[in-house]
């Protein structure tokens, strides 16, 4: 049997031991034994996979892509059907060299890269870069990382699928263009440093929009009207609580019906009893799972998929971006075993599961445990909270329902038509309840749920109290991030490996800002009647508090205002989401990706010229009024450092120019006031003199800051530079004085001897020195340091391969 003979038939077959164990070299004839080469994305799932193969496998990583598209230019020859030019980036040159050799040296080179489509792609570029013949390449897949999975794997390759790779493709270039054509109208139209991008645009759209509902909304006044009654049965008093079945508008309604009602008589009109069901959820999808530890944990989209990725690394879960609700039959029976042992027989249902995505992304799973019947995992807190919701959902979606009994009592008030309803439920049978229960996003008011009295139509109640309390409407909720994603899914834009970096972008282009609210008071009526009668209080209650909500900056929402006047076909959600639908259509082979190129980009070329041409420059500009003292025009707007306002030069002097001031962290030119602009202009200010100067305050670039004698201190987040008093600027500069006096050691011209953070070291320009160890600093000449300069090693680059993530 000769050695190039497929090599799964010796791992895994028969004849494993005696080829295996083989050392690397075959003794017989000193010849090579053959040798494999198996690439994955990322070291860790190496070292994982590493595990599973023997030692005729050699495991290495690409750490992400090896290729792409450069960022310096288009790199897409429009030309010549949007051909795309890739390169290698320099940070990866030595890693392509290395598996090159290897990959040379190898009898097989197998791609084990990612599943989905960004996998695939990376595969392709493997291809590319290293000279394999994709036809002669084994490419596997599997979405986990266990022995059988791997082994599974290893026996059952496949080729290259070019269509996964012409969606991807599809979708770079698109985003190329669609940031490379936009961004440099942006630069021109609003200010330097700016970008679009097709769903990152988008994204923000949906926050500003949502924002601009939030700031239209009116509330409307209700009062809600809640009584607390008691009742005899069988000698056994019962409370009961229940709330009216209408709402009334106005306080003078509110008020008239508890003064109608203090001599009413309450009684049961009716019961009714409704058996029901609530079924588990389908186990989790890439933005189920964010939408449940955002609400469970408070966790970030970005730190549940690391968190979920390190999972799927290291043999824990399956593949985490997936947007498919199905489980494995193998999953789906070690789940029905598992529950059968731990909660009984009824308790199990199996069920397998349908997404209502008909164009799941090459999505094969859900997300769940490698091992249904593994409750724990090691490893940090937040790592292992995540494995078990993951576990918990999973399994509860092959739990029996939940069987409830929902009872609604309606209780008469004579002398009025409305009627007081107070609900209950009661669990016949826990089901799936007795292992997980999804949380939502809404907000509920306090309900009357829960376990109520036995009671029989008719049956007399006695009223212990009534309160109206005054009620407003809810402004639409600004998103988290994972509402953000589930909005998104929703709209059909994006796909699971799209949501993270999509949120992540639009945060750090500063278009959103992640932050809280601690609220503000508000006002309100209530009354009460009780045995003394009715009463009216006002009262005052905390209301809008936030946590970890995402709002448009400034630049967000004049950069979305823009474009979506100049290029509302490419931010329309209906457009976007049809794009991910080509995508699709691509990835199964139905269409050419040049072809949804080419249909964009002629239009998307056209906008570009005509706004370019036509469009005014755009910077969210709001005229305040006019200066109170000097009578000219003051304004807030974007300006090229920021949010900004403006006090107008005198018309007809040529040689005044305007005074600018920087707006707050927490002001928007959207809401600031005169008043609030009048302050800003304050800076700088002038607060006496020390050691013979002016003791000057203002805010630079790199914030507040107290000059004098000609250097610059920082004020820090600390003191303000509104308020700050001339005695804190003066301590300010002696605690900074004396830091600089005892960091330095000595100076020679150009040369520094330095205590640093560190140690003690060499300063020359701009570039540091080690002093060795056996080197007293105080005693070091400027001859000692030059040659310590002279003979100091080259620097060691910084640069690191990333994986991808």
């Amino acid at each position: 049997m000769g050695l190039k003979t497929d090599v799964s038939k010796f791992l895994f077959g028969t004849f494993e031991i005696n080829i295996v164990s083989l050392h690397p070299f075959c003794l017989k004839n000193n010849t090579r034994m053959t040798k494999n080469l198996l690439i994955v994305e990322s070291p860790a799932k190496a070292k994982t996979i590493e595990k599973y193969l023997g030692k005729g496998f050699i495991v290495k990583s690409s750490y992400g892509h090896i290729r792409d598209l450069p960022s310096k230019d288009l790199s897409i020859d429009v030309e010549n059907n949007f051909e795309p030019k890739y390169v290698i980036p320099a940070d990866k040159k030595k890693l392509v060299a290395e598996l090159k050799k290897l990959a040379k040296a190898a009898e097989e080179v197998w791609l084990a890269t990612d599943e989905d489509r960004e996998g695939e792609a990376i595969s392709w570029h493997l291809c590319e870069a290293l000279g394999l013949d994709p036809t002669q390449t084994k490419r596997i897949v599997f979405h986990e990382i266990t022995k059988t999975a791997i082994q599974d794997a290893v026996q059952n390759p496949r080729q290259l699928n070019q269509n996964l790779v012409n969606a991807q493709q599809a979708r770079r270039v698109i985003d190329r263009l669609v940031g490379y054509k936009l961004s440099p109208v942006l630069w021109k139209k609003i200010r330097p440093s700016l970008s679009a991008g097709r769903v990152q645009s988008v994204a923000v759209r949906l926050i500003v929009e949502r924002e601009n509902s939030i700031e239209a909304f009116v509330p409307k006044v209700s009062y809600r009207v809640t009584a607390n009654f008691t009742l005899d049965n069988k000698g056994k008093k019962y409370n009961l609580k229940a709330e009216l079945d209408q709402k009334f508008e106005t306080e003078e309604e509110a008020n008239k019906f508890l003064q109608d009602v203090q001599k009413s008589d309450f009684n049961v009109g009716d019961i009714q009893v409704k058996p029901s069901k609530r079924n588990p959820s389908a186990p989790f999808t890439t933005s189920t799972l964010q939408q449940d530890a955002a609400r469970k944990f408070g966790y970030s989209v970005i730190k549940t998929m690391l968190l979920a990725q390190k999972l799927y690394e290291s043999g824990k879960i399956t593949y985490m971006r997936t947007d498919s609700v199905n489980l494995s039959e193998t999953a789906i029976t070690a789940a029905e075993e598992s529950i059968k042992k731990n909660y009984g027989d009824k308790y199990s249902n199996p069920k397998r599961y349908k997404g209502k995505n008909a164009n799941a992304q090459e999505a094969h799973e859900a997300i769940r445990p490698s091992d249904m019947t593994v409750e724990e995992v090691a490893g940090d807190d937040d790592a292992q909270r995540l494995y078990s919701l993951i576990w918990k959902r999973a399994v509860a979606s092959q739990m029996a329902p939940a069987e409830l009994e929902n009872t609604t009592v309606r209780i008469n008030v004579s002398g009025r038509s409305e009627q007081f309803v107070a609900k209950g439920q009661v669990i016949k049978f826990d089901g799936f309840l007795k292992l997980y229960l999804e949380s939502t996003d809404e907000e509920e008011e306090e309900g009357t749920d829960g376990l109520l009295p036995p009671m029989e139509i008719e049956m007399p109640l006695t009223r212990e109290d009534v309160t109206a309390t005054q009620r407003f409407s809810r402004a639409p909720a600004r998103y988290n991030e994972a509402a953000l994603v589930k909005k998104l899914e929703e709209l059909g834009i994006g796909r699971p490996s799209t949501y993270a970096p999509t949120i992540t972008t639009i945060q750090k282009r500063n278009y959103v800002e992640k932050k809280g609210s601690e609220g503000h008071p508000r006002d309100f009526i209530q009354f009460t009647l009780d045995a003394d009668g009715v009463r009216r209080e006002e009262l005052t209650e905390n209301t809008g508090v936030e946590k970890n909500k995402l709002y448009p900056t400034d630049i967000g929402g004049v950069v979305n205002d823009f474009l979506v006047q100049n290029f509302e076909h490419i931010l329309d959600y209906g457009f976007t989401a049809s794009l991910e639908e080509m995508f699709d259509d691509v990835a199964r082979g139905d269409a050419k990706w040049q072809d949804i190129i080419s249909a964009l980009y002629d239009p998307l070329e056209k906008d570009v010229q005509e706004t370019l041409e036509n469009a005014e420059r755009a910077s969210g500009e709001r005229e305040l009024g006019n200066h109170p003292e000097s009578g000219l025009r003051v304004s807030t707007r974007i300006g090229r450092y920021g949010p900004m306002v403006q006090i107008d030069a005198p018309e007809g002097d040529e040689e005044a120019k305007p005074k600018f001031a920087k707006l707050r962290e927490g002001q928007s030119i959207k809401t600031v006031t005169m008043e609030d602009a009048l302050e800003l202009f304050k800076l700088p200010r002038i607060l006496g003199e020390y050691e013979g100067d002016e003791l000057h305050v203002a805010i630079g670039r790199f914030g507040p800051y107290v000059r004098n004698n000609k250097k610059f201190y920082s004020l820090g987040k600390e003191l303000d530079p509104y308020t700050v008093t001339a005695d804190q600027c003066i301590e300010l500069i002696k605690i900074k004085k004396e830091e600089e006096k005892n960091k330095m050691i000595n100076e020679f011209d150009d040369i520094q001897v330095l205590n640093g953070r560190y140690g003690p070291y060499i300063k020359q320009g701009k570039t540091n020195y080690k002093i060795p160890k056996d080197k007293d600093p105080a005693a070091l000449t400027k001859e000692d340091c030059e040659e310590l300069i002279k003979n100091a090693p080259p620097k060691k680059g910084r640069g690191r391969a990333k994986a991808k993530k």
